[in-house]
């Protein structure tokens, strides 16, 4: 964390300046008492007052005790200064205004006192606003899960309703509505994954399982799983991935989760009919993947809240053969991707799309 308050750099003890104070008090007050016998021996032998030279000596000690006390209080008078802005100043902050810092003009205890006190404040402001941040995101998450779940479960109880009064034509709008439940019900599935996936990969305990696998072999069977789907939706699939062996360390589940989404996310925005081309490159210092494909262009606002979770481009840019999602699944993608110590990023220029993945390459690994 990047310290605001300046830190007294001398260590002055602050015991050694009230000593140093106290001796000053004591001297002065000597030095007045002096100056006082002297002057009473002067008026005694001017004088003939009896009471007075037998009332004096019992003014010397309070009138030593009243000038010792006098005097170091003008002395220690800033320290008690400074004793006073530290308490007013936590004052303050316990009232809570956090933005409050106390002055720190001594290079002694008092000054680290106060810019601890300055620290402890900043901090403890920058971990209120955590947890309000921590607090948004939650409701954000709830309000998500509730729009996002609500419209295929509201579905589902529709068309259950539809065969529990059996309100149907024929055996076929009876398979129909079968099957358009069915479908809710594994759309439903896929938001419910999605959502435990990625509160699974922001978890502070999150493992990853490495292994060495072949990327190049995950990479193909992936497009080779892919393709068939794509072709559904009049997308046809342009392979740049060559055939040498990319052997490094992943979990391999998680990188195919990524890949994945990546492909779906491209498939449910490209324009129709059209093409997605995926490319894979290895270099000594990194391997890369890109999906692109062509769609309707984003405005700044929109690329910069893409991998955001919950962030769904409108609908009008999705495919009508797809059921949308949670609007998760880039922001997974990301996730995964950095925690294999990588970067997942959008090069987006008119209407192309250039989803860029890079790993590091691992060192130990050969091709």
């Amino acid at each position: 964390m990047n310290e605001h308050i300046q830190k007294p750099k001398r260590k002055k003890r602050i015991q050694v300046n009230i000593l140093i104070r106290m001796v000053l008090s004591l001297i002065i007050a000597l030095a007045i008492n002096s100056l006082l016998v002297q002057l009473f021996k002067k008026i005694s032998s001017i004088t003939e007052w009896h009471w007075f030279r037998n009332f004096f000596p019992y003014l010397l000690t309070p009138l030593f005790m009243v000038t010792f006390i006098f005097t170091f209080l003008v002395l220690t008078r800033r320290i008690v200064r400074d004793l006073i802005t530290l308490e007013q100043g936590l004052q303050f902050i316990s009232e809570g205004n956090l933005h409050y810092r106390v002055p720190v003009v001594r290079q002694d205890e008092l000054g680290r006192v106060a810019h601890n006190i300055n620290r402890m404040t900043e901090r403890l402001e920058q971990q209120i606003v955590k947890e309000r941040e921590i607090e948004k995101s939650k409701m954000e998450l709830i309000t998500g899960i509730s729009h996002d779940l609500r419209t295929p479960l509201t579905s589902i109880i529709g068309y259950i309703e539809l065969l529990r009064t059996d309100s149907y034509q024929d055996k076929d709008e009876y398979t129909r509505f079968v099957q358009n439940t069915y479908n809710k019900a594994i759309h439903l599935k896929k938001l419910l994954d999605d959502l435990f996936e990625y509160t699974r990969l922001t978890s502070v305990d999150t493992h990853l399982n490495l292994r060495r696998i072949n990327l190049f072999q995950l990479l193909d069977q992936l497009l080779f799983e892919f393709e068939p789907i794509a072709q559904e939706n009049g997308v046809y699939i342009v392979k740049d991935i060559g055939d040498s062996s990319i052997i490094t360390s992943v979990d391999s589940d998680k990188m195919a989760r990524a890949i994945d989404n990546l492909l779906m996310n491209a498939l449910k925005y490209s324009l129709k009919p059209g093409g997605i081309c995926i490319r894979l490159q290895a270099t000594p210092e990194q391997i890369t993947i890109e999906v692109e494909n062509e769609g309707i262009p984003l405005t700044q606002d929109q690329k910069e809240k893409l991998f955001d979770r919950f962030y769904k481009v409108d609908h009008s840019r999705s495919s009508e053969g797809i059921q949308t999602g949670a609007g998760l699944g880039l922001s997974i993608a990301r996730n995964i991707v950095e925690l294999h110590q990588g970067t997942l990023t959008l090069n987006h220029t008119n209407n192309t799309f250039i989803f860029q993945l890079i790993l590091p390459t691992d060192r130990s690994s050969s091709s």
